[in-house]
């Protein structure tokens, strides 16, 4: 039986994963809020701005029990790299969502 020949340094296993540039921009978002079924995470990504009662799901991710848990330990991961670089990120155990962010609304 004949192998069958990969170009060469290519893995058989990898995947090659498209990023188009309108989703490299990327989106930005200030709040999630999570949601689980007995089957699924829902993640909603959200963009809460100053001033305004009414916030916009950016993006909604679905995902199974188990990525749930390998997201997890990426962004924990993640996050210790992070904080091994730059310091410790600093939180308050309270969240406060202020309408307004603190400033003053602007009027037009």
């Amino acid at each position: 039986m004949a192998e069958e020949k990969k170009p060469d340094g290519q893995n058989p296993n990898q995947i090659n994963i498209e990023l188009s540039d309108e989703k490299a921009e990327g989106i930005y978002v200030n709040l999630a809020m999570i949601a689980h079924s007995s089957s699924e995470f829902v993640i909603d990504f959200i963009k809460l701005m100053p001033g305004l009662p009414k916030a916009k799901v950016k993006s909604r991710i679905i995902i199974t029990p188990e990525h749930a848990k390998r997201l997890r330990k990426a962004l924990d991961d993640n996050i210790q790299k992070f904080e091994d670089n730059f310091g410790e990120i600093k939180q308050t155990d309270e969240v406060k969502i202020p309408l307004n962010f603190g400033g003053t609304v602007g009027e037009a």
